[in-house]
């Protein structure tokens, strides 16, 4: 093999990566091992006699305190590199909802009252009918809302134009003579930038939940955003900021960081106090002092020091002094909670003025050791009221601009007339003093007032990049925004559930490791141990790039890693099949093993790509974990490539310099399918009287016996409970039926015991507060089957282990998303194998093949959903099964065409369908071991995996047993009789008219 010393160096530098980026992972978990001690020894020095609610509640409490405490402790040394807890926070392996529990919520931004804004007649009767019918529209489908919008005006005006509702309003700067596509075009440009306005709006809220690793997904196309907070506990508190309308404001400030009466009249004396207020907070009620010395990690640094206001404010950062004359220092982003402890404590409220607010500064700053620092600002109020002069209500333009005569860059803004005046007093009442400007109680700019300013335009200078400066312009439009983003889907998973699936899904990856390790050695002797060193190292650099690249690892996605191990080895096992055969003509091992690899290499390229290419559809369309099955995948099956045919080869050919050989035979491996010599081709017309049954069924179950839909797709409101004791569908179904006045769908979760309560009460209802309607009345119809005395609070922790709500719009998102998916799966599939094989009978009889198998995995989800006891259902894991099997059912079906081609260029005036079952007997070893493999690690995860990846592995095991039939009985005939004109002798005439042998076979 040529450049062996590259092969090496990739090898060793990738195991040398994914071990540094796992190591994160192992320190992170060690030291919140030490932090879970440490508050357990706090509760039971403070709180021994507490009740167990109590003690949790207590528990929770401080061990947040500490990990906030110690955000910037080392705790990882890698000599020349340090690295603190935080940072390795954000490199460590990071889990997904399902598996760490927390809560995934899709918000829809408020276009309908984004382009009311924008009309110049907000109150014109045809633009609100035209507003109310797109949403009408939107709600049940996933059409562009715009494009609704434009079609709806046509409906309710046909003869309108709609540059008369926007011309001269805003920065658009639309025209009266402009056509209706240029207005549209226009209401999109502001719509994207709406998008980003929201995002960087809940980007920033994000952070009041102390969520380690928050994942945000903003959709432009779609004009929503998926947010996903793992171990987010204040759910309520999260749907409540997120759908939030922004709230921007402008605030008269103290000039802090340059008068000094302003440092001796407030910060020394309050400092002072602190002192008597440290020393004298109850121990019950303190982050600050302990009993036990283990814990004085946690202890902020000003509570350890003589002046403990001083110890928390800094003068200024490393990357550059205040920003603004308002500003009084800078915190640690770990002390944030002790300053707001200290300034509102009522010890700090009677030494400074009661019209003193301090507020943070929105984005840090970093020290010299790279500590994240916040800016403090001191905020004056106004006489008598706790609210500003001026708020975002009355700016009606903000952007991006450059000073004519300077050439700097700056952030011109617009305010209606009411604004205008306000902003003149505000300025006039300012001059050099600082006007903060606050979005969501964060300071995001706090310019310095030159002189007064009227008419309402103004200039915001400060050194601006054009990045922030753009940044500021949104923020000051976000305050615009007319309507809140919506909640249309949301998906809450309580701890519990989240620990069933890490504890079933790493059994069913440790099993199938060991299942998979041990057939190899079995099977193929100590070639086996060359399959087994490819399978660990392909592993260890999938986890490695997952962790590298900050992707969450999910349920799906260690079912993704399931389905690695036995695609892993799948390369090496068609390899030292074909070793064998070539060792069977009496070659040498070396010319055996080069030539193995040499004529293996077409099949597994193939293999590879296709199951590729279904696996990045997957990544496109999908939603949530199903993204992590698909991103595990795709990475797998790259290093698959690299591991089973590079690493594999550089071991073979290691070992062979050393004049030694690997041994690819076993007793087993020798007996089985020696000699085969079976008639599939002659039985073909029995399989195509099977294949008329399948599209009769498939009929059957389409039309007529329907499917199961799961929540995503037919939209409702999904409620998985754990209860007491094995309680019955059927009385939990009248019960809450009673309650809704509409009856629910309930079904059994792994037992009983665990029921998951399907229901569409008040989906299409609106408001901020419905989602807490429903689950109270849920909790009141379930309270006969709960602990006696149980309340809502116990309920919504305990008892509830996840909860999913979809409203109509993204159900039908989904539903369309996923046929598109499969549509496009079977396409690219169909133009793949024609490029590849030049010959469109190889494709037609690939697709039929394929379609055969989602036909079949159809029939079983529908005809077997009310006899299994677990649930078929067709939801996203339904369709990331199909796309799967598509792709790998591929496999089987090129290899043997592989070997058609072959041998129809070597038996020259052989029939075809003598070539046919050649082909296919001397391939069915490794079709049947292929095969095996990968059912092997399905069933155990079927078996162990848990219920979140039962329904995916129950498809992939119809899928596996589906396309090894498929691929004997259903693609390679249909060559047969397709063309039996041509036939397989124009390969034979004309062999130029495919790839040449060399670079083809099998």
């Amino acid at each position: 093999m040529q450049l062996k010393g590259l092969v090496w160096f990739f090898t060793i530098a990738l195991i040398v990566v994914s071990l540094y980026q796992l190591s994160f992972t192992w320190i992170v978990n060690n030291h919140e091992k030490e932090l879970k001690a440490k508050a357990q020894r706090y509760v039971k020095a403070v709180y021994p006699d507490a009740s167990a609610e109590t003690k949790d509640s207590v528990y929770n409490a401080r061990y947040h305190k500490l990990r906030d405490s110690t955000q910037d402790q080392i705790i990882g040394n890698f000599g020349f590199y340090k690295v603190s807890y935080l940072k390795a926070k954000e490199q460590q392996l990071s889990l997904g909802l399902d598996l760490k529990g927390g809560m995934s919520v899709t918000l829809e931004v408020g276009l309908d009252g984004l382009i009311r804004s924008m009309s110049n007649n907000p109150k014109d009767s045809l633009l609100n009918q035209a507003l109310n019918l797109a949403v009408k529209r939107r709600a049940n489908g996933n059409a562009d809302f715009i494009n609704l919008f434009q079609q709806a005006y046509k409906e309710v005006n046909p003869n309108g134009k709609l540059a008369g509702l926007f011309a001269g309003v805003g920065q658009h700067k639309i025209k009266v003579t402009d056509s209706d596509d240029q207005v549209i075009s226009a209401i999109r440009d502001e719509a994207n930038q709406a998008i980003d306005r929201t995002n960087e709006v809940i980007t920033t809220r994000i952070d009041q939940f102390g969520v380690a690793q928050p994942n945000i997904m903003p959709d432009k196309t779609k004009g929503d955003i998926t947010v996903e907070l793992p171990g987010v506990e204040d759910k309520d508190r999260v749907k409540k900021l997120l759908q939030a309308t922004a709230k921007l404001e402008f605030w008269e400030t103290y000039t802090a960081s340059q008068d000094q009466a302003f440092y001796t009249q407030y910060l020394q004396p309050l400092d002072a106090k602190m002192k008597d207020y440290v020393a004298g907070k109850p121990l019950s009620d303190t982050t600050h002092a302990d009993t036990t010395k283990a814990d004085t990690s946690a202890v902020p640094f000003g509570a350890r020091t003589a002046n403990p206001f001083f110890a928390l404010l800094s003068n200024q950062p490393a990357t550059g002094g205040p920003s603004s004359k308002a500003t009084v220092g800078f915190v640690r982003a770990a002390d944030t909670a002790t300053f707001s402890d200290y300034v509102n404590s009522p010890t700090a409220r009677s030494v400074l003025p009661g019209n003193l607010r301090f507020m943070y500064g929105a984005k840090p700053s970093k020290s010299r050791n790279g500590t994240d620092l916040i800016e403090v600002y001191a905020i004056k109020l106004r006489p008598g009221t706790d609210k500003p002069e001026l708020d975002g209500e009355h700016v009606t333009d903000a952007r991006q601009d450059v000073d004519q005569q300077t050439g700097q860059v700056i952030v011109s803004m617009q305010m209606d007339n009411i604004g205008a005046h306000l902003w003149e007093k505000m300025t006039t009442d300012n001059v050099d003093h600082a006007i903060a400007i606050a979005l969501d109680g964060f300071i995001y700019s706090a310019p310095n007032v030159i002189g007064p300013i009227s008419g309402g335009n103004s200039q915001i200078t400060g050194n601006f990049t054009p990045e922030e400066a753009q940044d500021l312009s949104s923020i000051l439009k976000a305050g615009k925004l007319a309507a809140p983003a919506r909640i249309i889907a949301v998906v809450e998973v309580g701890p519990t559930l989240g620990a069933e699936a890490i504890a079933g899904g790493f059994k069913a990856f440790a099993l199938s490791f060991i299942v998979i390790f041990v057939l190899m050695l079995v099977y193929y002797n100590t070639g086996g141990w060359v399959a087994n060193i490819a399978l660990i190292l392909n592993l260890l650099f999938t986890v490695g790039v997952l962790t590298s690249l900050h992707a969450s690892l999910t349920a799906p996605g260690i079912a993704g890693l399931v389905l690695t191990v036995g695609m892993a080895v799948d390369t090496n096992v068609i390899i030292f099949e074909r070793i064998k055969e070539e060792l069977a003509k009496g070659k040498n091992y070396t010319t055996a093993v080069q030539e193995g690899y040499r004529r293996s290499m077409p099949p597994v390229l193939d293999a590879h790509v296709t199951t590729l290419l279904t696996a990045c559809i997957l990544l496109y369309f999908g939603l949530g974990p199903v993204k992590g099955f698909a991103t595990t995948q795709i990475i797998g099956i790259l290093l698959s490539l690299f591991c089973g045919i590079l690493v594999s080869r550089l071991v073979t050919d290691t070992w062979t310099n050393r004049q030694r050989h690997f041994n690819y035979m076993t007793k087993i491996s020798t007996r089985i399918f020696k000699h085969a010599s079976f008639k599939f081709i002659e039985y073909r017309k029995v399989a195509y009287a099977i294949s008329v049954v399948v599209l009769l069924l498939t009929g059957y179950a389409v039309f007529v016996k329907g499917f199961k839909k799961g929540v995503e797709f037919q939209g409702g409101r999904s409620y998985t409970v754990q209860f007491p004791k094995a309680t019955s569908s059927t009385d939990v179904t009248k019960a809450v039926a009673t309650e809704f006045g509409s009856e629910p769908e309930v079904k059994t979760v792994g037992d009983s015991r665990h029921l998951d309560i399907i229901t569409d009460y008040m989906i299409k209802e609106s408001g901020n507060n419905i989602d807490s309607v429903v689950e109270h009345k849920m909790f009141h119809a379930l309270q006969p089957f709960l602990p006696e005395g149980r309340t809502y609070e116990q309920f919504d922790k305990l008892d509830k282990q996840q909860s999913q709500t979809v409203l109509p719009t993204i159900s039908s998102d989904l539903q369309k998303g996923a046929i598109k998916a499969v549509i496009f799966g079977l396409l690219i599939i169909f133009l793949y194998i024609f490029i590849r094989f030049r010959d469109w009978r190889y494709s037609l009889g690939t697709i039929i093949a394929l379609l055969h198998d989602v036909c079949i995995t159809l029939i079983v989800f529908s005809l077997f959903q009310d006899i299994v006891p677990f649930p078929l259902e067709i939801g996203q894991h339904f369709i990331a099964a199909l796309l799967t099997v598509i792709g790998y059912s591929m496999n089987d079906t090129v290899i043997v065409f592989d070997r058609i081609r072959e041998d129809s260029r070597l038996m020259i005036g052989a029939s075809k369908e003598s070539i046919i079952n050649k082909a296919i007997n001397d391939t069915l070893s490794r079709t049947i071991m292929t095969s095996l493999t990968v059912f092997l690690t399905i069933l155990i995860l079927f078996i162990f995996g848990g219920e979140s990846t039962r329904g995916f592995a129950f498809a992939m095991l119809i899928g596996v047993i589906t396309g090894t039939y498929s691929s004997i009985f259903v693609a390679a005939p249909v060559l047969v009789d397709l063309d039996r004109k041509r036939g397989l002798a124009e390969h034979q005439a004309h062999p130029a008219a495919v790839t040449p042998a060399k670079a083809k076979t099998v």
